[in-house]
Parts: C-alpha cells; structure tokens; sequence
C-alpha cells in the first residue's frame, strides 16, 4: 500500500468531528496562505506591476477559506474536547 492510499485510509477511520477538525485546520492552512499572497501582491512596489493585476481573487478566498474553516473547527470542538 503506498503512502496517499494509507492516508486517505486512516482519515477514513477517523470520526466525524476529526474530520471536520482536520478540513478546518487545512481550510485555514490555505486562509493564511491567501493572506500572504494578497498582503505580496498590494504591497508590489513596482509601478510596471500595477498594470498586471493578477486574476487570483486572494481576498475573497482568504475571507471563504477563514469563514469555513472557522465553521468546521467549531461544529467538530465539542466533540474534540470531550464535552459531547
């Protein structure tokens, strides 16, 4: 069994609060990734730059991203705390 198959089968057996810690965890991963590369592109000192605006919309995924993930940690932090 090579190593993606295993993972995906371990996150299987997982339960359902452990899943939706774990998509929370990773949907605020690629929030604060969002950041980064909207904060990289507002803060292009070059002028030239301007004129190529990137076609990522990075606001508005970092805001979708933060929101979900938010929602997925606290449905699945009852559970994960052991106050079910």
């Amino acid at each position: 069994m090579d190593l993606p198959t295993n993972l995906i089968a371990q996150f299987a057996l997982l339960s359902d609060a452990a899943q939706l810690a774990l998509a929370g965890g990773g949907l605020w991963l690629f929030a604060g990734f969002a950041g980064v590369m909207e904060r990289r592109r507002a803060r292009g000192r070059d002028l030239a730059r301007l004129e190529r605006v990137g076609w990522v919309p990075w606001t508005g995924l970092f805001i979708l991203a933060a929101i979900l993930g938010g929602g997925c940690l606290v449905i699945s932090l009852p559970v994960m705390l052991g106050a079910s």
